[in-house]
């Protein structure tokens, strides 16, 4: 990427921040990172309430992760259902589950390659 290109932000849901390992629902964090040609770095840790709630979910708690993502091109989680993938691409973030319990730098460096092909 050129110096003047914007890093690619990416929100990854991980029980344990090794392993993209988390339930969309089910998280209480996002990792968000910001990914470059060079590689990929931490930027920061949102918390969330999670909204998944067994047979139901709290709609508030979905607002406010929508929310809490909402500068990231993507989230990248172990699994993730229709309605949240509904109302994140709405906004404009891609829900990703094709990395699940993959290593969460090389998730990041196939999904950003995923991008670019």
């Amino acid at each position: 990427m050129s110096e003047t290109a914007k890093p690619l932000r990416v929100a990854v849901a991980s029980k344990e921040g090794v392993a993209v390992s988390e339930h969309f629902g089910h998280a209480k964090s996002f990792r968000i990172y910001d990914v470059e040609a060079g590689g990929h770095r931490l930027v920061e840790t949102r918390e969330v309430a999670h909204y998944c709630l067994g047979g139901s979910s709290d709609q508030g708690a979905l607002a406010g992760i929508l929310e809490a993502v909402a500068d990231c091109k993507a989230v990248l989680v172990a699994k993730i259902g229709d309605g949240p993938t509904a109302k994140l691409a709405a906004r404009g973030v891609e829900g990703v589950a094709d990395y699940a319990w993959e290593e969460i730098g090389a998730a990041l460096s196939a999904y950003a390659a995923s991008r670019n092909a």
